[in-house]
């Protein structure tokens, strides 16, 4: 019945709003073969069902059709079977009408005959609740006045959703071929994670062997450690010591060189000595005769340095030769013979420069104007007789017999020696301990300054008796001209004062070397002491013979005359009891002896050569007395007591042993003839 009316409803009629759900008895729900955000195409009312055979041999939707097996809601042409009834056939049997697929258009569909009908239909359609009348009407007013486009609009919309499902079709064969090649990739991948996963077993087996060879190592470090260590020599102290400049770097790789050689001499002595250091053995000996060679070559050239011109000897020797004093030290334990040709060679160097240097000193100090002091000078001397001759100059006037300033040089301290060419320029006269004490101060100066060179440079390697001989082979011609400049300023010199002089500064130059620990030197200074103290007691001699033979004047001249007051035949009448002027001049000489012989003590010859000096001017004195006769007994005594208290007088408060030992036996003479 339902079928009449809706095969009655296919005339067209009055165009009617357009309808929002399409043209099916099924409830209106989105199909499973189009896209969700796509609608389903509307259709034009009151257009037949029977339409749809413009799609004769495919189906483009389904009352119900389910979703794709991959749960894709796109569309999905499906062509049907051969076997399969056609939908359109099986939907006119279902209207009894039959489907005439010779005609065309809507024609062909309406023939469809209605005693074809299956015999079961598999479509479920949702009624809403309503009857299959109602359902069927209200079907029919939806499409009510819609214009028949619809299969035009379908023709269309296949076209679309065929250009869209040949796109779909592209991409998903894209993406076939994406997943393919991602899929290829993660095989590989796979493959690569799996050779990956084999090399880090292979390197966490490699790290476990590494790390266990490594403690292996590390052990057999701790004990071959050392070992290695004592006996290996860096590259870079072989390239210094062969090619390097000698500095101090050279320095310390010598000693590097030293420590392993002395190490590997040591353990090659040893019972289980290992074959490396049989191999380094030679290779070390090789680097040594290197160093000895450079050390050889560097010496020699230092050596002709001291013998240029006008060079200073005491710079050489201080940047050098003591800086760089250890290599005279691996010279001597490695090649001991080469070590003293070193040595010798210095040795002549040296004796030349200070023999040819002092004798030029020498030489300009003799330039020096000396006062002559000679027998006329003595303390008995007839000074009235003494005349220069005309034929030589008279030189400038002094007293001989007075220490007065002289004795200054005695207590001045850190003097410095005069310079020669200060020596050859001087107009000035001077006395004979002037250039003994700037010749000599030179010398010491030197001596120190060479003996501690050589106790520097050549010690630990030689011993002291070594370094004595090395010094006196250097100085030995120097203090020979020492000892001849000083010979030759007291050879015939009777300046007392002088000598003494010389004699206390070489006290004092005594004392100097023994403060400055030079005991290498005693040697000269005793054998100057042994030429001045015999040139000393030769001039006390003459002084103490100028007095006997003034004495002896006496005798022969009658003692009124040697008062030097007599003048005529009541001489004795005028006699006077006045000091005689040879006491003025002993007592000054006195005073000058005992003012350098202060600190004197009993061993020197001082006190016997005085001694005899004094019994001379005593026996001078006495002889004089005797000229105021039997009669002037009084004036006898007056005269010796005043003699003595002049001497007493001039003496002074001179201090020392011996001026006390002279000024009790001057006082006790004074004492004893009744003077105050």
């Amino acid at each position: 019945m339902w079928l009449e009316r809706l095969s009655g409803q296919s005339t067209p009629s009055a165009p009617s709003s357009t309808q929002t759900r399409s043209y099916s008895p099924a409830p209106r729900r989105s199909s499973h073969l189009t896209p969700n955000n796509n609608p389903r195409p509307t259709y034009n009312a009151r257009t037949s069902s029977l339409g749809l055979v413009s799609r004769a041999n495919s189906s483009t939707t389904s009352l119900n059709s389910p979703q794709l097996a991959n749960g894709s809601s796109l569309r999905q042409e499906i062509t049907a079977p051969s076997d399969v009834v056609d939908p359109l056939d099986a939907l006119a049997t279902i209207l009894g009408k039959k489907n005439d697929k010779s005609g065309d258009g809507q024609e062909g569909r309406e023939d469809v005959a209605l005693d074809q009908r299956p015999a079961s239909l598999e479509v479920d359609i949702d009624f809403e609740g309503l009857n299959l009348d109602a359902f069927a009407r209200d079907a029919g007013q939806e499409n009510v006045g819609e214009p028949r486009r619809y299969a035009n609009q379908t023709v269309e919309e296949y076209e679309v959703e065929k250009n869209k499902l040949e796109d779909l079709h592209k991409s998903i064969l894209a993406c076939d071929d994406v997943l393919n090649s991602v899929q290829n990739s993660l095989t590989s991948f796979q493959q690569d994670l799996g050779a990956v996963s084999a090399e880090i077993e292979t390197l966490q087996a490699r790290s476990t062997a590494m790390n266990t060879r490594l403690e292996n190592r590390k052990v057999v470090e701790t004990l071959l450690g050392p070992a290695i260590e004592e006996v290996a020599v860096s590259p870079e102290v072989v390239i210094t010591i062969s090619e390097g400049p000698i500095d101090l770097a050279w320095v310390k790789a010598l000693e590097e060189l030293d420590k392993r050689s002395v190490m590997v001499n040591r353990t090659s002595q040893t019972p289980n000595r290992s074959l490396a250091v049989s191999d380094l053995r030679p290779l070390l000996n090789d680097l040594t005769n290197k160093a000895i060679e450079r050390i050889r070559d560097y010496f020699v050239s230092q050596i002709k340095a001291l013998r240029s011109p006008s060079i200073n000897a005491q710079i050489i020797q201080q940047q050098s030769f003591i800086r760089y004093k250890e290599l005279y030290g691996f010279l001597t334990r490695h090649h001991p013979v080469l070590g003293e040709e070193i040595a010798q060679a210095y040795i002549n160097t040296m004796r030349w420069y200070y023999s040819s240097n002092f004798t030029r000193y020498k030489h300009s100090l003799e330039k020096l104007s000396l006062f002559v002091v000679d027998k006329n000078d003595a303390i008995g001397a007839d000074q009235t007789a003494h005349r220069a001759p005309a034929n030589k100059p008279s030189q400038t006037s002094h007293d001989a017999l007075a220490i007065g300033r002289r004795a200054d040089v005695l207590r001045q301290s850190h003097q410095a020696a005069l310079p020669s060419h200060i020596a050859e320029d001087s107009k000035q006269t001077h006395y004979v301990e002037t250039p003994f004490l700037h010749f000599n101060l030179a010398l010491i100066d030197n001596a120190t300054a060479e003996y501690s060179f050589i106790a520097n440079f050549f010690s630990p390697a030689v011993g002291f008796q070594t370094i004595s001989r090395h010094f006196s082979a250097i100085f030995s011609q120097t203090f020979s001209l020492g000892h001849a400049f000083t010979k030759s300023l007291v050879e015939g010199s009777d300046d007392c004062l002088g000598i003494l002089l010389c004699v206390r500064l070489n006290q004092h130059f005594a004392f100097e070397l023994q403060r400055r620990k030079i005991p290498v030197a005693d040697g000269y200074i005793n054998g100057t002491n042994m030429l001045l103290w015999p040139r000393f007691q030769l001039a006390m001699d003459v002084h103490a013979e100028s007095i006997k033979r003034a004495t002896s004047a006496i005798s022969t001249r009658g003692a009124a005359s040697a008062l030097g007051l007599s003048n005529g035949a009541d001489a004795a009448s005028k006699q006077s009891t006045a000091p005689h002027m040879l006491t003025q001049r002993f007592g000054q000489f006195l005073q000058s002896i005992l003012t350098l012989s202060r600190d004197a003590g009993d061993d020197e010859p001082v006190g016997n050569s005085l001694g005899r000096l004094k019994g001379e001017f005593e026996a001078f004195l006495t002889k004089v007395a005797k000229g105021f006769g039997s009669a002037g007994e009084r004036k006898r005594e007056r005269f010796l007591a005043n003699n003595y208290s002049l001497i007493l007088t001039i003496m002074g408060d001179t201090g020392g042993k011996l001026a006390a030992d002279t000024r009790e036996h001057f006082e006790s003479l004074r004492d004893g003839v009744g003077g105050i």
